[in-house]
């Protein structure tokens, strides 16, 4: 869901014209800590490939989830001053508070997920979870905060998603927009001048 708010962000930044100064603006970006974003895309990537391969990277990777999230959100408030930096933060701390209290896996709505199709729906019902997501019953803690929200024709891709998602792609909208298009604030000269 995370590259959603991603890909419709640099939309609609391109159409606002702002193509030349995005570029300018993201090649003067320095995140503090910006080595530990690509770290976690890996990491999260090293997880569902050795889960289906490991047993015993199966039976943690709950734990190992947990932490990528825990990482992920030092990493987002490190960097709180950009523009829609605390909405992605607080999506994520939605999401990890969901996943902490069932078992560091993200409950999902057996009505929402039809929208995923038969194999997707059996599979979470025959009660195995798949990669970091499991089927929602009456014993999950906090639901609301879970997949529960199905996307279908016409958005683009077919998905269930969480409250929790939903305000991250917000935050992650805005932040390209003010890299963007934002040219009387100058973001970047804005975020330095924080820094110092």
């Amino acid at each position: 869901m995370v590259y959603d708010g991603i890909l419709l962000g640099l939309i609609v930044g391109l159409f606002r014209g702002g193509f030349r100064y995005g570029l300018h603006q993201f090649a003067a970006l320095k995140l503090r800590g910006g080595w530990i974003f690509p770290l976690l895309l890996l990491a999260q990537f090293g997880i569902f490939f050795l889960q289906e391969k490991l047993a015993w990277v199966a039976s943690i990777n709950g734990y190992l989830f947990a932490a990528v999230y825990i990482t992920g959100l030092a990493f987002l408030w490190l960097n709180r001053h950009y523009q829609g930096f605390m909405l992605i933060w607080i999506g994520v701390l939605l999401n990890f508070i969901v996943m902490a209290v069932n078992g560091g896996r993200m409950p999902v709505s057996i009505e929402a997920s039809a929208v995923l199709g038969p194999y997707y729906v059996d599979m979470l019902r025959e009660g195995g979870a798949i990669s970091k997501h499991f089927m929602m019953d009456a014993s999950t803690r906090l639901s609301f905060l879970g997949d529960i929200i199905p996307l279908s024709n016409p958005y683009p891709r077919t998905q269930v998603i969480s409250i929790g998602d939903v305000v991250m792609n917000v935050g992650i909208f805005l932040f390209i927009q003010y890299m963007m298009v934002n040219r009387s604030s100058k973001a970047v000269q804005a975020t330095e001048t924080h820094q110092a």
